[in-house]
């Protein structure tokens, strides 16, 4: 037991940051163990966000900005080369620009078409057509599940979690399994496709499968989203939501339109950066960003200042995601800097857990330490394992995001959106439902990949 928990603990580390610097040995020095140990309770307070009344994203930033200040005063107290931390620190803020910028324009545009009513006229016309709390939570569902491998699962939660939360405001027996719902919804959707999550994107472009093997993975993600989709809506009413048939069809403002085919554009940019130009994927978003900007002029010289203004909608994003995922990455950060993955591809060999299992404890380290880092410490070890290991592995670090709230971006996002209401305890509370649809993923991955070889 003690061997498995060593093991766990080593595959915490990230990755995404690593550099040309010879790797450092510190795990079992005093600053390795601090570092370890405030990660832990910085992680616990993270969890009980509701039971000591303190935003997520402080903990998260103490425990990022604060261990690589003590990684700094170990090497200045023993006379390292200082110049070692200072290089891993920029690596670490260039990675952490790459994911906030990108989330930055994201909610930006979330905002801009708030501001412009098109959420206001979304929900008229899901409401106005007497579809019930059941039907409308299927119905963002399915959304989620089909926009995700598109526009990918961050930008997917934080639409229909916004839609979500202007059909109802107050029902939570309706919001929290509505919000789960979209959460497993957008990872399962952006699990098949090399576009629908950042975990997905980097193991393309690492050449562990061609474009078309991804969307092998479609039988297990739907079908293990369905499972869980179907226990959760027992428990959302019947009912329907009030609607007042004389009341005004909301009418969406002058650009709207306009507005979303830019967000669009902004989309296909992302991918376009990244993938056919080898930028990241934020500079295609930036230049979303820039597009909204002058289109913010246009309407500006047409209507007036009152009509739209993009900084109004900056200044509405929820801040406190964006600090969370700050010093959650650069927490990560410190803990690859000590040297937590030395031997994070013991697990994978025979004598250990070996892929598979391997593989399938990773969707639980996911849920616990961001999709993200977990996949780029798997890849960076690169075990040795065929195609259909590397496609279980991107399967599982997908969907296990969304066995805890903040387990996955779109789970942080939707957290955002539905503060009080949508939050780590609400959701685990149905957690079981999410892990009966995990191993259905799973199962559905073994008979087609091990038994069937359909792949």
């Amino acid at each position: 037991m003690l061997k498995f928990l060593v093991m766990t603990v080593l595959l915490f580390s990230n990755v995404a940051y690593a550099t040309n610097i010879e790797e450092q040995n510190l795990v079992f020095t005093w600053v390795g163990m601090a570092t370890l140990g405030i990660f832990i309770i910085g992680y616990y307070i993270i969890a009980n966000e509701e039971k000591y009344d303190v935003d997520k994203s402080l903990p998260a930033l103490f425990v990022g900005i604060f261990t690589f200040l003590l990684i700094a005063f170990y090497f200045v107290l023993n006379g390292l080369d200082i110049k070692l931390v200072h290089e891993e620190a920029e690596n670490v803020i260039l990675e952490i620009a790459e994911i906030f910028f990108f989330l930055f324009v994201a909610m930006t545009y979330i905002e801009s078409l708030i501001h412009m009513g098109v959420f206001d006229r979304l929900k008229y016309n899901l409401v106005s057509k007497g579809y019930s709390y059941r039907k409308l939570f299927w119905l963002t569902g399915f959304l989620a599940f089909f926009i995700s491998p598109i526009a990918d699962n961050l930008t997917t939660a934080l639409i229909l979690s916004t839609v979500l939360i202007t059909i109802e405001k107050e029902k939570k027996d309706f919001l929290v399994p509505g919000a789960i719902n979209i959460v497993v919804a957008a990872n399962a959707g952006g699990a098949w496709s090399p576009f629908g999550d950042i975990t997905t994107l980097m193991v393309w472009t690492s050449g562990k499968g061609a474009f078309i093997d991804f969307l092998y993975l479609f039988p297990a993600s739907i079908l293990g989203y369905l499972v869980t989709a179907f226990l959760l809506s027992l428990i959302v009413p019947k009912s329907k939501p009030d609607f007042d048939v004389n009341i005004e069809v909301p009418a969406m403002k002058d650009g709207a339109n306009t507005i979303i085919v830019l967000g669009v554009v902004t989309i296909v940019m992302a991918v376009i950066s990244h993938q056919f130009l080898d930028f990241p994927a934020m500079w295609g978003m930036m230049f979303g960003l820039v597009l909204l900007k002058f289109y913010s002029f246009t309407l500006k010289k047409r209507h007036g200042h009152g009509h739209f203004n993009i900084f109004e909608s900056m200044s509405k994003i929820e801040n406190n995601t964006l600090m969370f995922f700050f010093g959650i990455l650069a927490a990560v950060g410190a803990l690859y800097f000590i040297g937590w993955l030395t031997l994070a591809s013991i697990v994978y060999e025979p004598n250990y857990l070996g892929p598979t299992l391997s593989n399938i404890a990773v969707g639980f380290l996911s849920a616990i330490v961001d999709n993200v880092p977990v996949m780029s410490a798997i890849l960076k070890a690169n075990p040795n394992m065929d195609l259909s290991n590397w496609l279980l592995v991107t399967l599982t670090a997908g969907i296990g995001g969304s066995l805890i709230s903040f387990g996955s971006a779109a789970g942080v996002g939707v957290m955002g959106k539905l503060k009080g209401v949508y939050t780590f305890n609400s959701h685990m509370k149905y957690a079981w439902m999410i892990l009966i649809g995990y191993f259905v993923s799973i199962a559905i991955w073994y008979l087609q990949f091990d038994i069937l070889k359909i792949y």
